[in-house]
């Protein structure tokens, strides 16, 4: 059994999110079939589709937060219009001219000077001041968070809607089978990533990005997920295309603006080829001058459905353009296309996926056997994520290389989540603990996405908080659990000798469950 229970600890841990607390079966599952029970996510239809009712498409979302902005700056130009009239007024009607002023002042602070929309490094400390529901709560962690914060603004729809779309991503990650879909998803969303705190939209698309431009590939070509997230409009915006234009185009010539490189400088770097994968600058400037024109719809929605992905011929710089070595003489969004269709199955692309595929599931140095299998695996099937995964399975390598990765803070507070048995319906607490772990949800400091090494997450002040989280968790549900009997949930005879005695001679079951959930069965994978 013990061999058994070793495979389905990787099983759970490496692969998953780690055993469900109500669902004793996970456990026995694994270890009778610890490799088919993995897979077993990946024969199901549409298992990384994330269809909530409520949860709207970029083109709706953007339609909302155009309409939320303009708005806010009709409230503005307002107060300011009462403001100026105000010094106008006559003097014996300055009492009720200044009662109108200080109203709509006061109306245009609360939309627009207080709202973390238009902050939207401010959300967060709103999601963080919010009343929690009665269900598991990852810390607000007052000893570390320090002082109670004051009453929360009402939420705005740009606020509600990315806790929206964070309580059902996190809901599905807590109540998955085993989990690794659900950690297909969260690698391909941090390769690709975004970061909401670029602005309101990014904020409002982060949710949807996710959904729309990495879900449905996530089993699919990763020639087509580059496509789709090179040309979603929250991409398009964090990284600034829709301020590029050709030099030589209509727009350029007339507002004399030239291109912004960011895009395809990220596209390059850090989506395919990867730094060292033999591209020059000269490539970056001439895949940035092919993708000009890539853009999105606004407000008044003339080039299509605001906030809908669009070409602009009159921003594309026209002409042939050479990159990597080959000549692209198609015309507008076709050129773009074909150049991503071709960078998508460069041999470098191949190396660079299959490497940060490895790194990420199996060890921050990876063995060269399995990056060379995976690397084939991708070449030869043309990207086929599905069977890049199914490769990374049934590699011996990623069965028997130690447990040496840390999980990332999402990681742990989703499978505390399981191991208590608490499906989110707030996810407030969540967010915070993500906050204060370093790992903000949708939100990584660039465009490189969070780090995916241990010692990124092994840091002293970072366990030290995840001990603290552990300790606020024992303190609350312990007199819910056993914790020995949690111990055979996710450990059984896999649990290490240390372990078992470090629980048994806790000195309360609090203490006992904290231990645990600071484990090496659990922390690490």
């Amino acid at each position: 059994m013990a061999r058994d229970s070793q495979a389905a600890l990787i099983a759970l841990n490496r692969f998953g999110f780690g055993a469900r607390g109500g669902a004793a079966g996970d456990f026995i599952n694994a270890a009778s079939d610890p490799r088919g029970f993995v897979l077993a996510e990946l024969a199901r239809p549409n298992s990384a589709l994330l269809e909530v009712p409520g949860l709207l498409s970029t083109p709706e979302l953007g339609k909302q937060v155009f309409d939320y902005q303009f708005e806010i700056q009709q409230a503005r130009n307002a107060a300011k219009a009462a403001q100026q009239g105000a010094s106008e007024t006559p003097p014996q009607d300055a009492k009720g001219q200044q009662r109108r002023n200080l109203s709509l002042s006061t109306a245009a602070k609360e939309i627009a000077g207080k709202d973390p929309a238009m902050q939207p490094q401010a959300a967060d400390s709103a999601n963080a001041a919010m009343t929690p529901s009665a269900t598991m709560q990852p810390p607000t962690m007052q000893t570390v968070a320090g002082p109670p914060k004051p009453p929360a603004q009402p939420l705005n729809i740009i606020q509600k809607t990315f806790r929206a779309e964070a309580l059902a991503r996190l809901q599905r990650g807590v109540v998955a089978d085993c989990g690794f879909v659900e950690r297909l998803v969260v690698f391909w969303s941090n390769h690709f990533c975004i970061s909401a705190n670029k602005g309101a939209l990014a904020r409002m698309w982060a949710g949807s990005f996710e959904r729309e431009a990495i879900r449905p590939h996530v089993l699919g070509r990763f020639g087509d997920m580059l496509k789709t997230v090179e040309q979603h409009p929250a991409m398009l915006f964090f990284l600034d295309n829709q301020q590029s234009l050709g030099p030589e185009s209509r727009a350029g010539i007339n507002r004399n603006r030239g291109l912004n490189e960011n895009l395809a400088r990220e596209i390059m770097e850090l989506h395919t080829l990867g730094v060292g994968g033999g591209y020059t600058q000269d490539d970056v400037t001439a895949l940035a001058r092919v993708i000009t024109g890539w853009t999105f719809a606004g407000r008044r929605g003339q080039l299509g459905a605001p906030g809908s992905f669009v070409f602009n011929a009159n921003a594309h710089q026209p002409g042939p353009q050479q990159v990597l070595g080959k000549t692209y003489a198609q015309a507008g969004l076709a050129q773009g296309e074909a150049v991503l269709s071709d960078i998508a199955r460069h041999p470098s692309t191949a190396k660079f996926i299959a490497s940060k595929f490895a790194r990420h599931f199996v060890a921050d140095d990876p063995p060269p056997a399995l990056v060379a299998k995976l690397q084939d695996t991708f070449t030869r099937t043309d990207g086929d994520l599905r069977a890049l995964a199914t490769a990374l399975v049934q590699s011996n390598e990623a069965w028997q290389a130690p447990l040496t990765k840390m999980r990332s803070p999402y990681e742990f507070l989703l499978a505390s989540g399981r191991l208590l048995a608490r499906n989110p319906e707030d996810p407030g607490r969540y967010l915070n603990g993500l906050n204060l772990l370093g790992q903000p949800l949708w939100s990584p400091a660039g465009p490189n996405g969070f780090p995916d090494t241990a010692a990124a997450w092994a840091a002293p002040e970072g366990i030290k908080l995840r001990l603290d989280i552990s300790a606020q968790l024992g303190s609350q549900l312990a007199d819910r659990f056993d914790p020995r009997d949690l111990l055979e949930l996710i450990a059984a005879d896999a649990a290490s000798v240390e372990t078992r005695r470090t629980i048994e001679r806790a000195e309360s079951r609090q203490q006992a469950l904290a231990l645990l959930l600071m484990s090496p069965e659990f922390q690490r994978r």
